[in-house]
């Protein structure tokens, strides 16, 4: 069967979803659903994240140069669907969703307590896209739910459960099983 060709889209398929933590100096924190983040470097850590320029999100960690990837679990889905509904304008999310805010160690922006890994990052960089920024941050600071690793101190990722987002189908999936380990075809193929 031929491939259909379609205008350009964003259909990179899964992607992680995240809770992003934000808060300008003595203001009120703020907690916006990402599904558009990843790696961008691993010497140092960096992690980007794209929002949309009219989200009040984006005015936060521009003018702070900071935020809070707080990875979510099956479990926190319908806070992190809330989070993603509403504006921080009009609500307090913390508030409403009964999440708790906790103190970082390098950044102001608050963690996330209920998300099981925490990743404090710092704005090295933003580049202007379109509808939507990339900021650049570099993690400064790495926190983990002890309960959550694994006999050799890695994420155990069936504890976690982790949540994708798939973008045209507007839907959320978990992620159910391992499919192999990195190098496993090696000498094989």
């Amino acid at each position: 069967m031929p491939k259909k060709l379609l205008e350009p889209e964003t259909m990179l398929i899964p992607m992680p979803v995240v809770m992003v933590s934000c808060q300008k100096k003595d203001e009120m924190p703020n907690i916006i659903t990402i599904a558009w983040s990843g790696i961008a470097c691993s010497e140092p850590p960096m992690i980007a994240i794209a929002i949309r320029k009219g989200r009040f999100s984006h005015g936060i960690i521009s003018e702070s140069k900071e935020f809070v990837i707080n990875v979510i679990t099956e479990n926190l889905l319908p806070q992190t669907d809330y989070c993603g509904t509403k504006s921080g304008k009009s609500v307090d999310k913390f508030k409403e969703t009964k999440l708790t805010p906790i103190k970082g160690k390098k950044v102001n922006a608050p963690l996330i307590k209920e998300c099981p890994i925490n990743l404090e990052c710092v704005v090295k960089n933003t580049l202007s896209l379109g509808s939507h920024d990339l900021f650049i941050g570099e993690i400064v600071a790495a926190h983990i739910d002890s309960e959550y690793l694994d006999d050799r101190g890695r994420p155990d990722i069936a504890k976690l459960k982790p949540v994708a987002y798939c973008t045209k189908a507007q839907q959320y999936w978990g992620l159910s099983q391992p499919l192999g380990t990195y190098g496993y075809t090696k000498g094989k193929i």
